[in-house]
């Protein structure tokens, strides 16, 4: 499955191959590389833009280095959901890998890699994959709704970087 959604700046494009455990995703932002890094990497910002409009996220723990731990609780009308992971390799606006399990199912551990590249003018494309530890899981988290949260996100990302 392919989808993409065109915004005021740019394009979301979700990949999501059949019979592979795999989600890819491509979005550009009008912003720096450094910019769009810090706000995966500074606690204070990611709490503003990661997930849909409709949660909160609450950081419990952030080290945002090669090595360093993280974790954070999102919060809607339905309740509280936990999410905690590992920083495999931080290098500054260009790459970041990292784990990534939700402790609703705690034996489900996704690889995520996430690549900056510098599109010049002041544009990055952001590039992600994430890895997940069976097909089950894959399409579990699709069919959570995924989609929706990643495009409102993003969105959300964009307007923070637009504002400074």
């Amino acid at each position: 499955m392919t989808t993409t959604n065109d915004t005021d700046y740019s394009t979301l494009q979700l990949d999501v191959p059949e019979g592979i455990q795999t989600v890819s995703i491509t979005r550009d932002f009008a912003a720096t590389p450094d910019k769009v890094f810090r706000a995966h990497t500074d606690p204070e910002l990611f709490v503003k833009w990661c997930g849909p409009d409709s949660i909160t996220n609450t950081i419990r723990e952030w080290d945002a280095q090669t090595g360093g731990k993280w974790s954070y609780v999102s919060t809607d009308d339905d309740g509280e959901y936990g999410f905690f992971g590992s920083f495999h390799e931080v290098r500054e606006n260009e790459r970041i890998v990292q784990t990534f399990t939700f402790e609703g199912f705690p034996d489900a551990v996704n690889l995520e890699i996430l690549t900056l590249t510098d599109l010049g003018d002041g544009r990055t494309r952001l590039q992600s994959t994430s890895v997940f530890d069976s097909l089950e899981s894959r399409d579990g988290m699709v069919a959570s709704g995924m989609e929706h949260g990643i495009r409102e996100g993003y969105d959300k990302l964009e307007k923070m970087l637009a504002e400074g």
